[in-house]
């Protein structure tokens, strides 16, 4: 596998950010080979739409400070021919360094966000003008909005040392700690873990299992379980990842339809974790994430949601998201099918917008299914 240098080399990067070492031999048969093999395939990832041999001559020698070169950008599309995106950032200055390849992907995933677009500033908007989208609980099951972040300072996961993870595992356990209110609750680090304590998490679906083929293959997974945590408040309605696939993923859910008091939670979550641990942002493509799809506000609000009547009328359900930019899925996520005509609906803009406008494009959606669903 590729590799980002493992020691922390960030005193003697050079002004311009580009690591002065050359790439090796090694990894640079392993880009021909990985190359060729995308080429030969009929992947429809956009990796190999955008990977063109002028692109891939342009990169192959390039790495980062933290010394990520091309494969460790590309690795887990190439074996993983049947990923949609097929690209991760090893670290916040990938998206720099090698933006000839994440430019194109970025503005194609995220309805034409082009190179010379700028992500709006951060804002959270007046919480006020959101609302319960189903007092009287007939179609909403649960409600939930997350983000990602992530630290300054560090690579993303590929890049962290074992001594890395463990430190921020400390950092994040400590500052949790001080949530009050609400917010006050329970740092879970996943090293050490009881059986117990593991069988509650997984009852809550708390808990996230080490990552998929795809984050493998980004080598997004080394030294598990190491670093890796769950902190949830008493109520359960405010959960944070430490490590899963970003440094942090801070989640706000509860049963039913109240959007605001979850957005609300969020927020002054947010706010408040910001204080105490600086975030990793570009005034170009917004938070920095590990996977390209998640830059920007990083938000994704969603609702499963019963819509017996449209579900039968696949035509109009899909209508009604495309003119409010959501994104339909089973009840458990990408790829699965909706359990009881229950659907996880959530906002697909992530970019090129405010955190309040991907929120209300969502809000808007949703009052518009649930309208047509009481007139049908």
């Amino acid at each position: 596998m590729g590799g980002c240098a493992t020691k922390e080399n960030k005193e003697n990067k050079p002004a311009d950010g580009k690591a002065a070492a050359m790439v090796d031999a090694a990894t640079i048969e392993k880009l021909e080979a990985g190359f060729s093999k995308l080429q030969a395939s009929d992947s429809k990832s956009l990796l190999k739409k955008y990977l063109t041999r002028e692109v891939f001559d342009a990169l192959k020698n390039k790495k980062t400070s933290f010394g990520s070169t091309l494969l460790d950008c590309i690795q887990s599309g190439i074996e993983n021919l049947d990923s949609g995106v097929g690209i991760y950032a090893p670290d916040a200055e990938s998206y720099t360094v090698f933006a000839d390849l994440f430019d194109p992907i970025i503005e194609d995933y995220h309805n034409g966000f082009k190179k010379t677009d700028k992500h709006p500033p951060k804002n959270w908007g007046d919480v006020e003008t959101l609302g319960n989208l189903d007092p009287a609980g007939e179609f909403i099951v649960s409600t939930r909005v997350r983000c990602g972040r992530s630290m300054e300072g560090y690579p993303f996961n590929p890049c962290l040392t074992e001594a890395q993870y463990k430190e921020m595992e400390d950092k994040v356990s400590s500052t949790l700690s001080g949530l009050e209110g609400e917010l006050k609750g329970t740092f879970y680090p996943l090293t050490g873990m009881s059986k117990e304590t593991q069988q509650q998490l997984i009852d809550d679906h708390f808990l996230f299992k080490e990552g998929d083929r795809f984050l493998q293959a980004a080598n997004a997974c080394r030294f598990w379980p190491t670093g890796r945590g769950i902190y949830h408040n008493e109520n359960k309605t405010f959960l944070v990842w430490c490590n899963e696939e970003d440094h942090l993923r801070i989640i706000s859910m509860q049963m039913g339809g109240d959007l605001k008091q979850v957005y609300k939670r969020l927020v002054t979550a947010v706010n408040d974790i910001e204080k105490r641990i600086p975030f990793s942002h570009n005034d170009r493509l917004g938070f920095l994430t590990f996977c390209p799809t998640n830059l920007g506000t990083t938000v994704r609000a969603s609702v499963h949601i019963k819509l017996p009547k449209l579900a039968a009328d696949k035509a109009k359900l899909e209508e009604v998201a495309s003119k409010y930019h959501l994104q339909v899925r089973g009840t458990r996520g990408e790829h699965t099918e909706a359990e009881g005509g229950v659907y996880d609906i959530s906002n697909k803009r992530r970019m090129g917008l405010t955190e309040y406008d991907a929120v209300k494009e969502m809000y808007d959606g949703i009052a518009e299914l649930i309208k047509i669903e009481k007139s049908l």
